[in-house]
């Protein structure tokens, strides 16, 4: 088995979704021997953004592809592929500007390739990347969850389930810490919730 575990957040020995997504992948590895792990910080190794260069040698027919064209293409391949070569993501996602952070949404921008991750039929579009968990450490300064206003300003747990729902992932489980700045007591509190739910998810 291999997992690939991936962090995003920009704040180093101070980040919360780094120590959660540490403390899963440590789980998930007691529970599952022999697993083999590899690790990509996002943070420190983030791709470019999606732009023209990444885009043109698998999306507009032209003649020789460019040296930028080439070298773009080839980090999407080594993403996709690792991707791919996976079976359990554990993916370090905090909570920023109420979604993501820009180094992990351009590491989804380099999965989303047709053919490779998704296609689409006269049904509409079919994802590939099946029979894969992911499991995503989401953690948040307030708390999002347990309202329905908190719950429509929250675009970080609900585009990463659509998303990987879109690659025919449909295994995805949340370890979630929210209300880390709301005082330590609260804090506390969000990691015992948190490591209740690794539990299960790394079961």
């Amino acid at each position: 088995m291999k997992l690939l575990h991936i962090d995003s957040s920009i704040l180093g020995a101070h980040s919360a979704s780094r120590q959660l997504s540490a403390e899963i992948v440590a789980e998930w590895v007691k529970g599952h021997p022999g697993t083999a792990v590899e690790y990509l910080d996002l943070a420190l190794n983030a791709p470019n953004h999606f732009g023209a260069d990444a885009i043109a040698v698998k999306g507009i027919a032209q003649p020789e592809p460019t040296a930028a064209q080439r070298a773009e293409n080839a980090v999407s391949e080594q993403l996709v592929s690792q991707f791919l070569a996976s079976d359990v993501i554990v993916i370090g996602a905090p909570f920023y500007n109420f979604s993501i952070p820009t180094q992990l949404k351009a590491w989804i921008d380099r999965l989303a390739q047709p053919g490779r991750t998704f296609t689409y039929t006269n049904k509409g579009p079919q994802g590939l990347a099946t029979g894969k968990t992911v499991i995503v450490a989401s953690t948040r300064g307030g708390a999002y969850s347990t309202s329905e206003g908190g719950q429509a300003m929250e675009h970080q747990e609900s585009y990463l389930k659509v998303v990987f729902g879109f690659f025919g992932v449909t295994d995805v489980r949340i370890v979630r810490a929210e209300g880390l700045a709301m005082g330590e007591a609260p804090k506390a509190a969000a990691f015992r919730a948190a490591r209740a739910e690794m539990e299960l998810a790394t079961a």
